[in-house]
């Protein structure tokens, strides 16, 4: 293989190793991952949270005192996802749900700077067991581009495959993604892309043509909505690749 080509599958493959003193069972997981496994765990942050529920499609408009993230104990725990969901060595790994990479609190009107909700997912898959399998981020966009690249053959090795919203019925354990801001307009086709805004949930239980997904960093906290089962303004559907029970 060319230098050219190796050089960045290392720094991806390097992005994907846990933190020295993350738990042995995420390190080199005890179990292969399952839909089980990753819908307990983000059913058991959600009720960290206070087991918030928002179907207004709308954020709320919190005050800062408000902020769950800025809680005692909750900016804590939004610490260990930046912390165990991320490589070792990224700055991002030193942020908390109110403190900058140097421990100095950020003002509350800052703290889209400091987004967490990729650092959920990656904290979900590595803790669930996803191993060196799952592409470890603090953007969304990261993952979506590999799995998109998984879908097309230009990528192999990895727990995600992207599938086209109106094809495929998202299943417990999978990611729903859209685009934000200025890329609220991209669409599947448009994959891979550069680094774009977006936001991505896990599928926590369909129920006849409902989906419920929890996410990190809606409302500043980890809250569950609940959305239709097919929606083709989606942007993409994330399939993880289980080989656990309730394949």
């Amino acid at each position: 293989m060319k230098a050219a080509l190796l050089l960045p599958l290392l720094l991806l493959f390097a992005a994907c190793a846990a933190p020295p003193n993350a738990p042995d069972f995420a390190r080199t997981p005890y179990e292969p991952l399952s839909r089980e496994a990753v819908v307990a765990i983000a059913l058991r942050e959600w009720r960290a949270f206070g087991s918030k529920v928002n179907d207004t499609g709308t954020d709320l408009d919190l005050t800062d005192n408000a902020k769950p993230e800025r809680q005692p104990g909750l900016w804590q725990r939004v610490g260990e996802y930046w912390w165990e969901g991320l490589a070792p060595g990224r700055q991002e790994a030193a942020w908390t749900g109110k403190h900058d990479a140097h421990g100095i609190a950020f003002p509350p009107e800052m703290d889209g700077d400091y987004a967490w909700s990729a650092a959920f997912v990656s904290y979900v898959m590595r803790i669930a067991g996803a191993g060196p399998g799952f592409p470890y981020a603090a953007d969304h966009a990261d993952y979506i581009n590999i799995a998109k690249r998984m879908a097309t053959g230009q990528a192999a090795g990895w727990a995600v495959v992207s599938e086209r919203p109106g094809n495929y019925a998202p299943q417990p354990g999978d990611l729903i993604c859209n685009g934000r801001g200025s890329a609220a307009r991209l669409r599947y086709d448009d994959l891979p892309t550069g680094r774009f805004p977006a936001h991505c949930d896990i599928v926590v239980e369909v129920a006849a043509d409902l989906l419920s997904v929890i996410g990190g960093n809606v409302d500043d906290a980890v809250t569950m909505r609940h959305q239709p089962l097919i929606d083709d303004q989606r942007l993409v559907v994330l399939r993880v690749l289980y080989s656990g029970p309730g394949v």
